[in-house]
């Protein structure tokens, strides 16, 4: 199994990311991130979707996905045409003896300390899962006191936009040719 990072241009409704995660569950699909906010257009939403599955069986969920009520678009990002990265917020156990060398990490991986007290220090990373995959290790020697993640986000390379392309584009959507 492999995975597949998928782009969701919605309506900017309530009840569509409930419609759309409940298909992928009701599939046997197990979303590893999910991230959903407003894009350039205020009434209308992008959801990045990252999942592990067989392609043939995830083309099915893709082409259902873009049958469904306020779907405007659904595309795979692929991984050498995509930029993706995730957030991290995590509280790291410091004292006067560590300090130092917690700042040190944060340095090395272009993280950014926005919080500093007498027994922690706060730190925000934004990178690909594996660059702070990498951090967190490096930082678990300290204690790890409290971490928050975010969903990976993606967008595609190049100058032309989803909405764009869904707009310019005459050719059917991608899970559209796999299916036919």
């Amino acid at each position: 199994m492999s995975k597949h990072t998928l782009s969701v241009l919605v309506e900017n409704k309530p009840g569509v990311l409930a419609r759309i995660t409940a298909l992928f569950s009701r599939r046997g699909f197990n979303i590893d991130s999910l991230a959903v906010g407003v894009t350039e257009h205020p009434d209308i939403s992008r959801i990045t979707i990252v999942v592990n599955g067989e392609l043939t069986r995830l083309d099915q969920v893709i082409e259902q996905t873009g049958k469904l009520v306020n779907v405007l678009e659904v595309m795979e990002l692929e991984s050498a045409t995509r930029i993706a990265r995730e957030v991290v917020l995590a509280k790291v156990g410091a004292d006067n003896r560590t300090r130092s060398q917690i700042l040190e990490v944060v340095q090395l991986f272009r993280a950014r300390t926005v919080d500093v007290s007498p027994e922690a220090v706060t730190i925000e990373a934004t990178g690909s899962s594996d660059k702070l995959s990498a951090m967190l290790k490096m930082l678990e020697p300290y204690g790890i006191k409290e971490l928050v993640q975010s969903g990976t986000i993606a967008i595609g390379r190049g100058s032309v936009s989803l909405s764009e392309h869904r707009l310019r584009t005459a050719e059917p959507p991608r899970w559209a040719v796999a299916i036919a």
